[in-house]
């Protein structure tokens, strides 16, 4: 079950990838993460899943990565007495917490935090921004508008308001609930919708206490302007495209796509490329050219992950999605040009030890006949200063941790093995060796590069490395004791 890439796929499960067939399907096509998206389906529903993908990891012996996805705070209008009105540009509507039923000048938006924001020549957007209101005055009840770009709006459509950072928590109750009950069934990460502010982050993490990685999805302007201060206080990051593309001209996505992809290696921190990356093959079996040319592209940014969503989780071919997916990335990882390109953006940071050893081992790999960097972790952290420096050679991270093999599923470049604890880095070299010819990235002709913590099984202890042979004989004969 050896990979040939580096970037990581992660899959979304639903109606149609419910079952074991199709999600063992999946895996072995490609996936390596499986997105439960908490917006659909019942708790039930998504244990049942979660319960399959832990028996395919027993199965296969591969850690796999589960990422739970919180629906956060839905803003939506409320209903109308035909259910629908048609909004003509340069007419005026009206929005009001009034709850009767709407007409063709008003309906009801029953989210008086929205009002509490706004402010004249704030935009409201509404059915995906089909629609789009200038507030021409409002109050702490009401917003009369302008319509600028007309069409039909019915029952329940989502609102969205780029121009204010919302007086809204992150977590809803129902979000609450979700968090609970992922931690309590064991998910690795957890994705915070409609992230503003890096405090609604740190509520999240309080209430996780550990038990399972923030991922922040970026997909609102506040978040765009704070993203500094969000990156720091996340585990990980997803590029969510679909509502940035909303709330932000389509045009500003891709170079702020570019841009966050870069901040998060910088920073040791996977990041997701999400969002109709292959939106046809929901209804058709090949991808469009434009998709694929998108795919590529996060790829050559150097993203840790690009992600699937209804292609695998109610589309028509989900298994062919996560294959393309795969073809695509092995494709672009074999062109010469991707190593230029990921090696030209290469951010250089030397403050601490940790740093110094994994550039240093990514170093000798590149000047020497090295076929794997084999790291020791327990907490996963020098894993991903590894992944950060984006190495030629494959990235074997072993721990007897199995939540820390599965959470770092998601970084660039990284083959997580599980091992028993050891106390002397003799057997922390014979172990890494023993992966790496079991795995298939050497025989017992090459080298590896080693780094570990001594003391061992204790966290940010990173201080050691060292080149080896895969050949036990040659480590025993030189390390004797």
């Amino acid at each position: 079950m050896r990979r040939l890439r580096n970037v990581k796929i992660v899959a979304t499960l639903g109606p149609a990838s419910s079952d074991y067939t199709t999600i063992r399907a999946l895996f072995e096509a490609g996936a390596d993460v499986f997105r439960l998206n908490m917006s659909h389906g019942t708790h039930a529903e998504q244990k049942a899943r979660y319960d399959i993908i832990r028996q395919i990891e027993a199965d296969t012996g591969r850690p796999i990565a589960v990422l739970a996805d919180l629906q956060g705070p839905k803003l939506r209008v409320g209903t109308f007495a035909a259910g629908a009105a048609d909004l003509e540009e340069g007419f005026p509507f009206r929005f009001d917490l009034d709850p009767t039923e709407g007409e063709g000048h008003r309906v009801c938006l029953p989210h008086p935090e929205i009002f509490a924001a706004l402010e004249p020549g704030a935009t409201l957007l509404v059915n995906d921004g089909k629609i789009r209101l200038r507030v021409d005055e409002c109050g702490p009840d009401f917003a009369n508008c302008t319509v600028t770009t007309g069409g039909t709006i019915s029952n329940r459509k989502g609102v969205n308001v780029p121009d204010v950072v919302l007086p809204l928590a992150a977590l809803s109750d129902k979000d609450r609930a979700d968090l609970e009950f992922a931690c309590e069934m064991g998910a690795d990460w957890l994705a915070l919708s409609f992230v503003q502010r890096p405090e609604d982050v740190i509520e999240a993490r309080t209430l996780a206490r550990g038990r399972a990685a923030i991922l922040s999805k970026i997909e609102k302007p506040a978040a765009v302007n704070a993203f500094e201060e969000i990156l720091k206080v996340s585990d990980g990051i997803m590029v969510a495209r679909g509502d940035l593309g909303v709330e932000l001209p389509v045009h500003a996505v891709p170079p702020i796509q570019k841009r966050l992809i870069r901040r998060c290696r910088a920073a040791a921190k996977p990041v997701i490329v999400a969002t109709q990356m292959l939106e046809s093959m929901i209804e058709s079996p090949m991808p469009t050219r434009a998709e694929v040319s998108d795919v590529a592209t996060a790829i050559y940014e150097g993203t840790d992950a690009i992600m699937l969503s209804a292609e695998s989780a109610a589309g028509r071919y989900p298994v062919d999605a996560v294959a393309t997916m795969n073809s695509v990335a092995q494709s672009v990882e074999n062109d010469p040009t991707y190593r230029e390109v990921i090696e030209a953006s290469r951010t250089v940071v030397r403050q601490t030890v940790a740093d110094g050893i994994v550039a240093a081992a990514r170093e000798i790999a590149e000047a020497t006949d090295i076929s794997a960097i084999c790291c020791y972790t327990q907490s996963g952290k020098t894993v991903s200063l590894i992944a950060r420096e984006r190495p030629r050679v494959p990235i074997i991270a072993m721990s007897p941790v199995v939540q820390t093999l599965r959470k770092i599923c998601l970084s660039w470049g990284v083959h997580a093995v599980r091992c028993e604890e050891v106390e002397r880095f003799k057997m922390a070299v014979v172990n890494a060796a023993r992966a790496a010819r079991d795995f298939g990235f050497a025989d017992e002709t090459n080298q590896i590069v080693v780094t570990a913590g001594v003391p061992f099984n204790v966290q940010g202890t990173t201080n050691i490395l060292r080149v080896a042979p895969c050949d036990e004989r040659l480590i025993f004969r030189t390390d004797p004791e």
